[in-house]
C-alpha cells in the first residue's frame, strides 16, 4: 500500500474520525484499569496519530525489523496510553493485553520501552525523543540512504527543554528533510498553562529560526492533519515541524481544556460517561502503508582493523591513542564517530579526515551528541561519541535513559582529573567514574598507556550497552607491549613479588604514580604489589581478592577523582563481602582544585607518588 497522496474521501474521513475516537477510548480504558496514567495527554494527540498511522506512516507492523520502516518516536512518552491504543489498532497488541497497562509483569509499562519491538527508545524524560529522532534521521539520510521517514510526537511542555532546540538546530544544519516533529500544543501542562499556551505563532517563529519549515494546523481537523503530514513527507532541503493546536482531554466535555487532569486516570463512573460520549468501545483495525523493502547502503563485510602500536617507554597520551584506534576502527563500516567541537583535543579529528561521511559534528551540544549516538544505535551502527569527560555531565540524563533504551553507545571522555593542569576545575572531570558506574549495565574503562588504550577502544566496539572510556590529557610512558591483551572485566598486575606487603591500585595517571611510589617503598624495604585497574566496571574481583590475600588485606587506592564512587569505591564494593575484608586507604581528590601544573595539582590533591608512599607506610604501621 502506497502512502496517501490524495485527499481522504468522505468515507475515509469518517473512518479516521472513528479511529481517533477509538484511540481516545482505549487510552481511557487502559489508564482507568491501571488507576494511573495520562489519558488527557493521549486524547489531545489522538487525531494526529490516527491520520498518521492510517495514511502516512510506512510501517510493516508484522516485521518491525524491516530496514526501510518509518520510525515513530513518542517524545511525549507520558502519552503511553495512546502508544498502546495505537498498537491495538494496528493489530500487534490485543485488547486483553491493553488492559494490563502499568501492571507488574506487563510489557505495557508506564512509559514506552524497547521491551516492545515497535518502540525504538525509552521515552518519558521529556525533551529526549526529538534529538534521538534526529540521530535516526541522520543515519537514514547519510548512512543507510533509505527513504524511511522519522516522525516524532512532542508535547508543548517539553518544548521548553533546551535539547529540543539542540535537536532542531542539527536537523536544520544537516538538512534532514526525512525528519518531521509534531508539536501537540494542547496548552495545559502538569500544573497549569504552558509557557506560551496556544500562541502557535511563537512556536512557528522559533522553529523557523532553527532552520525548519513550520506548518501550523488545527490538530483536530482531519483534512488539515492529512495535508500537513503529506507535505512533510514530500519536503526537501529542510526538516518539518507541524505545530498542531489541540485540546487536552478532547472528546469528553467534562474535562476538555480543564486544568487539574494531567496525569490522572478517570474514575470508573467518569470513564463510562466518557466512553459513551465518545461513541462507545470500538475494535477498528488499521493497515498502515507498507514500505518498499530496502537495505542499508553500508557494506555487509567488515574490513580489517590494524590497531596502532607504541614502543615501551615512549610517551603517549591515552586520548591520542583513542583517536588513533578510532581511526583504525574506521575499517568497520558500522563504526560512526561524532564529537562536541573538541575533536582536535579528543583526537577524533583523524577519523573525521579519513571518513568524513561517517563523522558528525554536533558542536557544543552534548545532549544532542549523546542523543545522536542513541539514534545511530537504533539503526544498528556502532557510534563513538567524544568530548571532555566533564561535559558528559550535561547529558547525564540522556546516558541514563540510553541504558533504559538498551542502546549500544560508546562514550570517550578526555581531560579527566586534576592532571589536566592550568585549565582549572571547571574542565576537570572528577565525578565521571562515579556517575558512569551508576548507570545500569554500563562498562567503565580507564587505560593507563597507549597500547592498552588502543586495545580497549577496539573492545568498546564489541561491548554492548553504555560503554565509557576515560582518557588522560598528558603523555606518559608506554608500559605494555603491543601484543598484550586487555579484556573487559580484567586488570593487570604490573609489579609483584612473593612477599608483597601492600597493594597499590591505580589507573590512568595514578598508575604511573603508584609505580613510582612502589620504587621508593622498595628502596626502604617495603614491597608493594601494583595493580592497573583499567576495567573499573566490571571490576576484576579475583585479582583483587588474590592481592588482598597476598598482602594481608592492605590496600592503597590512588585516583584522580573525588573519593566518592571512583576506583576506591569499586575496590571496596568488590571486596566488602569477603570473610576478611581488606583495609583500604584512599588517595583521592578531596578539596576544590585550582589552576597549576599537573605535578603541582596532583601533589596538592594528595595523589602524587609521595602521598601514595606516605599512605602505604601509614597502613603498614597501623597493621603492624
Amino acid at each position: 500500500m502506497a502512502t496517501a497522496t490524495t485527499k481522504p474521501s468522505p468515507k475515509e474521513l469518517e473512518f479516521l474520525h472513528d479511529l481517533g475516537q477509538q484511540l481516545r477510548i482505549d487510552s481511557i480504558r487502559s489508564s482507568t484499569a491501571a488507576g494511573s496514567g495520562h489519558p488527557t495527554s493521549s486524547m489531545s494527540a489522538a487525531d494526529l496519530i490516527a491520520v498518521l498511522i492510517a495514511r502516512h506512516l510506512e510501517y510493516d507492523w508484522q516485521n518491525p525489523h524491516e530496514p526501510n520502516n518509518d520510525h515513530l518516536i513518542f517524545s511525549k512518552g507520558h502519552a503511553s496510553p495512546l502508544v498502546y491504543a495505537m498498537f491495538k489498532a494496528v493489530g500487534v497488541v490485543s485488547d486483553e493485553e491493553l488492559l494490563t497497562f502499568r501492571k507488574f509483569g506487563s510489557r505495557l509499562q508506564g512509559h514506552p520501552t524497547p521491551v516492545l519491538p515497535w518502540v525504538d527508545v525509552a521515552t518519558g524524560s521529556l525533551g529526549q525523543g526529538l534529538p534521538i529522532g534526529v540521530g535516526v534521521a541522520l543515519a537514514g539520510k547519510y548512512l543507510d540512504k533509505l527513504p524511511y521517514h522519522v516522525w516524532v510526537l512532542c508535547g508543548d511542555s517539553e518544548v521548553a527543554e533546551g535539547s529540543i532546540w539542540e535537536g532542531l538546530d542539527k536537523a536544520g544544519h544537516y538538512g534532514l528533510s526525512n525528519f518531521t516533529a509534531v508539536f501537540d500544543v494542547n496548552r495545559l501542562g502538569q500544573r497549569g498553562e504552558t509557557e506560551y499556551g496556544w500562541d502557535t505563532d511563537v512556536y512557528r517563529r522559533r522553529v523557523e529560526a532553527f532552520g525548519a519549515r513550520a506548518l501550523v494546523i488545527d490538530g483536530h481537523d482531519l483534512e488539515q492533519i492529512d495535508a500537513a503530514l503529506g507535505e512533510a513527507r514530500s519536503a526537501s532541503g529542510q526538516p518539518t515541524v507541524i505545530i498542531a493546536r489541540t485540546i487536552k482531554g478532547k472528546g469528553f466535555s467534562e474535562i476538555e481544556n480543564k486544568d487539574g487532569w494531567h496525569g490522572k486516570a478517570l474514575p470508573e463512573d467518569m470513564a463510562e460517561r466518557a466512553i459513551k460520549e465518545l461513541g462507545g468501545v470500538r475494535h477498528l483495525k488499521v493497515e498502515s502503508p507498507k514500505p518498499e523493502p530496502g537495505k542499508p547502503a553500508r557494506p555487509e563485510v567488515s574490513g580489517t582493523v590494524e590497531l596502532p602500536t607504541y614502543a615501551k617507554g615512549d610517551k603517549v597520551a591515552t586520548r591520542k591513542a583513542y583517536g588513533d584506534a578510532l581511526l583504525a576502527l574506521g575499517a568497520l563500516p558500522e563504526v560512526v564517530a561524532m564529537d562536541g567541537e573538541v575533536s582536535n583535543s579528543t583526537h577524533a579529528d583523524e577519523f573525521a579526515k579519513k571518513y568524513p561521511d561517517r563523522f558528525f559534528e554536533m558542536f557544543i551540544a552534548e545532549q544532542m551528541l549523546v542523543a545522536g549516538a542513541v539514534g545511530m544505535s537504533v539503526r544498528h551502527y556502532k557510534p563513538f561519541a567524544s568530548t571532555f569527560a566533564a561535559f558528559f555531565s550535561r547529558a547525564y540524563d540522556f546516558i541514563r535513559m540510553a541504558a533504559i533504551s538498551q542502546a549500544n553507545i560508546r562514550l570517550a571522555g578526555s581531560h579527566a582529573g586534576v592532571e589536566i593542569g592550568q585549565d582549572g576545575p571547571s574542565q576537570m572531570a572528577l565525578e565521571d567514574l562515579a556517575s558512569m558506574r551508576a548507570v545500569h549495565g554500563s562498562t567503565v574503562l580507564y587505560p593507563s598507556d597507549g597500547n592498552s588504550a588502543a586495545k580497549l577502544t577496539e573492545a568498546m566496539a564489541d561491548t554492548s550497552g553504555v560503554v565509557f572510556m576515560r582518557t588522560t590529557r598528558g603523555a606518559y610512558p608506554v608500559l605494555y607491549g603491543p601484543d598484550e591483551q586487555f579484556p573487559v572485566g580484567g586488570s593487570r598486575v604490573v609489579r609483584q613479588s612473593d612477599d608483597d606487603q601492600v597493594t597499590l591500585v591505580g589507573a590512568g595517571v595514578t598508575l604511573h604514580n603508584c609505580l613510582a611510589a612502589a620504587e621508593e617503598l622498595g628502596s626502604s624495604g617495603v614491597r608493594a604489589r601494583v595493580i592497573d585497574l583499567y576495567s573499573v566496571k566490571p571490576v576484576d574481583v579475583e585479582t583483587l581478592r588474590a592481592a588482598s590475600k597476598a598482602t594481608g588485606g592492605r590496600f592503597v587506592v590512588a585516583e584522580d577523582h573525588y573519593a566518592e564512587g571512583g576506583l576506591g569505591s569499586a575496590v571496596m564494593e568488590a571486596l566488602a563481602a569477603e570473610p576478611d575484608p581488606p583495609r583500604v586507604l584512599q588517595c583521592s581528590v578531596r578539596g576544590l582544585p585550582t589552576s597549576g601544573t599537573p605535578a603541582e595539582l596532583m601533589e596538592a590533591a594528595g595523589i602524587s607518588a609521595d602521598h601514595i608512599v606516605a599512605a602505604a607506610r601509614e597502613l603498614a604501621r597501623k597493621e603492624g
